[in-house]
């Protein structure tokens, strides 16, 4: 039972953003995942780690149960030992820009306040159904997954021991030497998917940016896949752990579960987010009568109109409407929606 429990959370935590969208679109448009290998792995310039995810894997991920006591130290090593084999897979040229939650914008907080809230209850029903069951409880505190928030003690020491280990690694290990990595800290407010896109923005009003760099993300938010689509940017992926669907689409709860049993060196899938523009460039082009468009068809305005329609099926920040459920095709009706409507709109939505 423990290790169900464990692995419960990390099921939200691929939910979070628009819940089920991962899923939606990796049914919708089965190409987009690639599985990765280090042989296969494409070329990347820039490579943005989403940090918060890697923290919440290694400290309690779904390969740990309520059983499980790893001591602080055990899980910087964790951390420390994903960090090397993500680098060592996608082998970044140019820059690595790191993320840790900052402080979240109002908007968030009640949503944080309130999956805080039901983690810490989480866990104490694991520990009151272990007990029930007869099975042993471990002395000493297990490890509360609330401390992973901005301006706590363990974010302070975080912080400290991925700045030594970033140190450790540009002095010793030629593959961090050519890029330059960036750790945005808990210190600085912003998510850490905001904070990256702000960097990437910045980057982008440079005289200096060159257009056609390759990007890569890191993070388990299905959100992130919009962050990808409105950079506008030709080449961009998305690095995530090879997740296995739980559950039906109709009626039965929808799990992203992480599959811990593959291989090693096969856990990892790209999401191409070019390719998933390229879909919805034809898909536009199919359903849009461009020839009866009163004005010029753009992709990358569809794309912000598909980004945006997207968020009314849910976010992080607004409540979610109660009739726009992805299990019962919100979506496809939204899109099919509006590629009816649009010509009678005389211009995008955005």
């Amino acid at each position: 039972g423990g290790r169900a429990e464990g692995a419960r959370g990390r099921h939200r935590a691929g939910d979070m953003g628009i819940p089920k969208f991962y899923r939606w679109v990796s049914e919708r448009y089965p190409l987009l995942n690639q599985p990765l290998t280090r042989l296969g792995a494409p070329e990347v310039d820039n490579f943005y780690l989403d940090m918060n995810g890697i923290v919440h894997n290694c400290t309690h991920g779904p390969d740990t149960d309520i059983n499980t006591r790893l001591t602080e130290e055990q899980m910087m090593l964790k951390i420390f030992a994903y960090l090397e084999r993500m680098f060592d897979l996608i082998r970044p040229k140019k820059l690595v820009y790191m993320a840790i939650d900052g402080c979240a914008p109002r908007a968030k907080m009640n949503q944080q306040r309130s999956r805080r809230f039901r983690s810490a209850k989480d866990a104490a029903e694991a520990v009151e159904a272990q007990r029930r069951a007869g099975g042993e409880i471990p002395a000493g505190q297990p490890f509360d997954s609330n401390c992973i928030t901005p301006g706590t003690d363990f974010m302070v020491r975080l912080n400290a021991h991925l700045k030594w280990f970033i140190r450790k690694k540009v002095s010793s290990d030629p593959l961090w030497q050519s890029p330059q990595i960036i750790l945005s800290g808990h210190d600085v407010p912003g998510e850490g998917e905001h904070k990256i896109m702000e960097h990437i923005r910045c980057a982008r009003a440079s005289p200096h940016w060159k257009p056609n760099q390759r990007h890569c993300l890191y993070g388990l938010d299905a959100d992130l896949i919009m962050l990808g689509l409105v950079t506008h940017e030709p080449h961009f992926c998305l690095l995530r752990e090879k997740v296995r669907f739980g559950g039906g689409f109709r009626g039965q709860p929808n799990r992203e579960i992480f599959d811990a049993s593959t291989d090693p060196g096969d856990a990892f899938v790209l999401l191409q987010v070019g390719l998933l523009r390229d879909y919805l460039d034809g898909e536009m082009r199919n359903g849009l009568k461009i020839s009866a468009l009163p004005f010029e068809y753009n992709l990358e305005h569809c794309i912000d109109d598909f980004v945006f329609l997207c968020y009314l099926v849910g976010n992080d920040f607004v409540p979610s409407l109660p009739t726009f459920d992805i299990n019962e095709g919100a979506l496809n009706n939204l899109i099919d929606t509006y590629m009816e409507m649009l010509p009678s709109l005389g211009g995008y939505l955005v």
